[in-house]
């Protein structure tokens, strides 16, 4: 399936319509294997959409399962595609982040085993955020 058909499927399949700035974001996010920050995606944009609307696309995406948000090593705000059938109602991303602290890039680590976390009776987890700061493959072989 063509990318743009592939973006065109997933914002149809969580009820929003085709923009040339959701369609561009999808495709920026889409060509890199780390996560990224707003700054990140709003260079790539080259002057696509202002910061205050990058700013609510990437929150209406998260809201609707699109991506996911992570913080890292340095407190700043990262968003990566999901992989799994998210939505609206619960994200299933669900994974560890490798944040690199010399090149600052946050990569998702699928398939990392996650301890069940056992909570107080009465509580209900929403969301979970596991983080693993170090130094990435790239940084240790220059």
């Amino acid at each position: 399936m063509p990318l743009a058909e592939k973006y065109f499927t997933l914002l149809k399949r969580h009820g929003l319509k085709k923009t040339r700035t959701r369609m561009s974001v999808l495709e920026v996010m889409s060509k890199t294997k780390h996560a990224l920050a707003q700054s990140e995606i709003e260079y790539q944009l080259k002057n696509i959409a202002d910061r205050v609307t990058l700013y609510r696309l990437l929150i209406s995406f998260e809201e609707h399962g699109i991506i996911h948000k992570m913080t890292d090593h340095a407190g700043i705000s990262k968003y990566a595609l999901c992989h799994n059938n998210c939505n609206e109602h619960e994200h299933h991303d669900e994974h560890v982040h490798f944040s690199c602290t010399q090149c600052n890039q946050t990569t998702c680590i699928d398939g990392a085993v996650i301890p069940a976390i056992p909570l107080p009776e009465k509580f209900k987890a929403i969301s979970y955020h596991y983080s693993v700061n170090g130094i990435c493959d790239s940084c240790l072989n220059q």
